[in-house]
């Protein structure tokens, strides 16, 4: 089945485009860097992946902004929606931005194993399976998650 990344500031214009998309049997992916804007796409239409940039986040005082939680997570459960990890987004940042950036995948990662959602990888390049297991292991996923990935 062929994938779509659909990445939209507007909700009307993400939901034309998701509809379009759905009428052509495609799997669609859903990307955008507004919290409220990718929680309303969950609640009101039908998606296949939730992609979630980390990059260009402010993190708080003593907690991480990794735009995903725990209204999100039972919500992509209940929809039965899959959290997309930005494998481009790890590979192409350096230094302290690189950490944050795996910080916040790590936190992500303990949120969809508390509430059993399913994390997948997205790139546009094509990447040895064995590769993205070994890090999602270290990432902290469990072996029922690296299992489809």
């Amino acid at each position: 089945m062929d994938s779509i990344i659909i990445s939209e500031t507007d909700f009307q214009k993400a939901r034309k485009k998701i509809r379009e998309a759905k009428k052509e049997n495609k799997q669609v992916i859903f990307s955008s860097n507004d919290d409220d804007l990718n929680r309303k796409i969950l609640e009101k239409e039908e998606v296949n992946v939730l992609l979630i940039n980390m990059s260009g986040r402010k993190d708080r005082m003593k907690q991480r902004d990794s735009g995903f939680n725990h209204v999100i997570a039972k919500l992509t459960k209940k929809k039965d929606v899959i959290i997309g990890i930005n494998l481009d987004e790890i590979i192409s940042s350096r230094g302290k931005e690189k950490l944050e950036i795996i910080g916040r995948v790590r936190q992500n990662v303990k949120l969809c194993n508390k509430n059993k959602v399913k994390m997948k990888f997205i790139s546009k390049e094509k990447c040895d399976i064995y590769n993205l297991k070994s890090l999602g292991l270290v990432l902290g996923m469990p072996t029922w998650m690296t299992k489809d990935l």
